[in-house]
């Protein structure tokens, strides 16, 4: 292997793990996760059937359609996180509140599982905000500043950095050490 080789030698698997967090890194992901998460116990639990020996235990309940319908859209929600981060606001609001209804409809959010989840998805997509753009490179002028060396309209100045420039030697001795001040530009005291 040389200098030269480039740097398509990567395995798939790496390619693919970078353009997964590539991907994860734009989108609130993981409000989505909690919220997906959150959705399926509050649907399932209200079905399921646990068998202990030959005793059947159901856990159904007559708000079963109503549990389904909350997890279904929990899942829908945390789908609408990944693929529609613009709605975020939306969505974690909106799961938020499904979160909680599920208390009481479906068998106190799905054993307080499917409620924590969601809720934590909830406030996560509230809480996420889309990253900086990347910078651009020093030599690039997007216009969106003052042209260089003029003051903006807040005041601030923009464009290469200014050093002040300062007398030779304070006040009160020069660098000879006489005590009358500063020396002029010769290396004479100035008298």
């Amino acid at each position: 292997m040389s200098a030269e080789t480039p740097v398509q030698s990567t395995g798939t698997f790496t390619r693919l793990r970078l353009r997964f967090r590539d991907w994860r890194g734009t989108r609130p992901f993981w409000a989505g996760l909690f919220t997906l998460l959150g959705g399926i116990p509050i649907a399932y639990f209200p079905y399921a059937t646990l068998k202990l020996g030959h005793m059947s235990i159901a856990m159904a309940t007559t708000a079963g359609a109503g549990s389904l319908i909350i997890g279904v859209l929990l899942v829908t929600l945390g789908l609408t996180m990944w693929f529609q981060s613009a709605t975020r606001v939306f969505a974690g609001v909106a799961t938020i509140l499904l979160a909680l209804v599920s208390l009481v409809i479906s068998n106190i959010g799905g054993f307080l599982a499917g409620f924590l989840l969601a809720l934590v998805g909830g406030a996560l997509s509230l809480s996420w905000v889309p990253g900086e753009p990347p910078v651009e490179a020093a030599g690039e002028h997007d216009g969106a500043d003052a042209p260089t060396g003029e003051a903006a309209l807040d005041g601030t100045l923009h464009g290469p950095a200014v050093t002040p420039r300062f007398p030779a030697a304070p006040h009160g001795k020069g660098e000879d050490g006489g005590a009358d001040g500063v020396r002029a530009a010769g290396g004479h005291r100035v008298g």
